[in-house]
C-alpha cells in the first residue's frame, strides 16, 4: 500500500507532527506500507529529514501540480489534511481514494462560511473523515450530512520515543514556563507574553521560553519591548526547536492562550514529560485536562496570572499536577489502538474503490 500524506504548508507545526507520528506507527506496525509527504518545500524539509519522512515537494499545492505528484507515485490511497489540502486533493485524486483528516476547530469554518461550504467538495469525495477532537466535528457547520463517515482520532504521541529525546537533548537551562507552538494569531502569542509579564511583575526570578516561529514573531518581539527591561530579559524567543523535549521536560508549568485548537501535540508531549498545563480552555484541550489534577484552565487574563503564580509558589501541588501529567499520558497514548484505527480506514477506503 501506498499513502501520500498532501499538506498545504511549508512549515512544521501540529498536523505535520501528527502526520510524523501516523508514518513512525506504520513503519512500526506496518512497514510494508510506503507513505510519501507531499507539500511546497519550506522549513518543513529539515524537521522530516530529521524523522527520516520521505519527502516530494511541491511548487505549490494546486490541482494542476497534485495531479502530477498523484501519476509519478500512483498511490493507492491519499490522506490529506486540513480543509485546504482536503478539497485541492478531492480535485486532484480522480478515483483514489480519499481521507481528510481535519486538526483543528478555525473559527472560519464554523457556522456559514465559503470555507466550510468550499470544504462540502472533499467531504462528499472523501471515504471517511477524521476529526482531532469532538468540538471540532461538532463545530463544522455541515458536520451531520457526514456524520455516517466521520469519527474523532485524538492525537497520540509516542511515550517512549519523548522521554529518550529529551533524555538526549542533555539540555541544562530550567526555564520556567514553556511555550511551544506557532507564532501566530491562532496560538495568540502577544497575549502570552503579557501573561507573562504580570506573572513577572509577582515573581521577580520567572523565567519563559518560546519555541516556535511564524508570521506573529515580529509583533511578539514588539510586544516585549514595551515590557519593563527587567522583565523583557527574562524572556527567551528560542525559535523553532528540532529536539524541544529536555526543554520542555525541565520546565515546570507549559502556558497556552489559544483562540482555538485541536488536540495540541505539544499538550500531550508535556503531559509525558511531567509538566501540567495553564491555558485558555480552547477546544480540544478541554478535552484532554482535568482542572486542577493534570492542569489549569482559565477564561480570562487574571486568572490564567493567578494559576502560574500560585502554581509555581506551591512544590507539593506542582509535584501533584506532574504525577497526575504522566499519569495521564500513560492511559491516553496507546499508539497500537490509533494504528489500528488508521489502518482500518484504509483498508476499508481502498476496498470500497476496488
Amino acid at each position: 500500500m501506498k499513502v501520500l500524506h498532501v499538506l498545504y504548508d511549508n512549515i512544521y507545526s501540529g498536523a505535520q507532527n501528527v502526520v510524523c507520528q501516523i508514518v513512525e506507527l506504520f513503519r512500526k506496525y506496518d512497514p510494508e506500507t510506503e507513505m510519501i509527504y507531499v507539500s511546497p518545500d519550506g522549513p518543513i524539509r529539515e524537521a522530516l529529514e530529521h524523522r527520516g519522512v520521505v519527502f516530494r515537494e511541491i511548487e505549490k499545492l494546486s490541482v494542476k501540480n497534485l495531479r502530477k505528484v498523484i501519476l509519478d507515485e500512483k498511490p493507492d490511497l491519499i490522506h490529506a489534511h486540513d480543509m485546504r489540502a482536503s478539497v485541492i486533493s478531492a480535485m486532484a485524486s480522480g478515483k483514489i481514494p480519499l481521507i481528510s483528516h481535519i486538526h483543528n476547530n478555525n473559527y472560519d469554518s464554523r457556522g456559514l462560511s465559503l470555507k466550510s461550504i468550499i470544504y462540502c467538495v472533499a467531504a462528499i469525495k472523501a471515504g471517511h473523515i477524521f476529526w482531532v477532537s469532538k468540538s471540532s466535528y461538532e463545530g463544522f457547520k455541515f458536520g451531520r450530512m457526514f456524520e455516517a463517515k466521520s469519527s474523532v482520532l485524538y492525537n497520540v504521541v509516542d511515550c517512549k520515543k519523548i522521554q529518550e529525546a529529551a533524555d538526549a537533548a542533555g539540555t541544562k537551562t530550567a526555564y520556567d514556563i514553556v511555550y511551544v507552538g506557532r507564532l501566530t494569531y491562532q496560538k495568540n502569542p502577544e497575549r502570552l507574553v503579557r501573561i507573562f509579564g504580570e506573572v513577572a511583575k509577582v515573581d521577580p526570578y520567572v523565567t519563559m521560553a518560546i519555541i516556535g516561529d511564524g508570521e506573529l514573531k515580529g509583533q511578539t518581539e514588539k510586544v516585549i519591548e514595551k515590557l519593563p527591561a527587567v522583565i523583557r530579559e527574562r524572556i527567551f524567543l528560542l525559535g523553532y526547536q528540532n529536539n524541544p523535549y529536555g526543554i520542555i521536560k525541565n520546565a515546570r508549568i507549559m502556558l497556552m492562550t489559544s483562540r482555538w485548537e485541536g488536540t495540541p501535540m505539544c499538550v500531550l508531549e508535556a503531559q509525558e514529560l511531567g509538566v501540567p498545563l495553564v491555558s485558555t480552555p480552547s477546544d480540544g484541550i478541554a478535552e484532554i485536562i482535568i482542572n486542577g489534577k493534570n492542569g489549569f484552565l482559565e477564561e480570562s487574563d487574571e486568572e490564567l496570572v493567578n494559576r502560574c503564580i500560585s502554581l509555581m509558589k506551591d512544590p507539593d501541588r506542582l509535584m501533584y499536577m506532574s504525577k497526575e501529567s504522566k499519569d495521564f499520558s500513560a492511559k491516553y497514548n496507546d499508539g497500537r489502538a490509533y494504528f489500528d484505527r488508521v489502518y482500518q480506514v484504509y483498508q476499508d477506503a481502498i476496498g470500497n474503490h476496488d
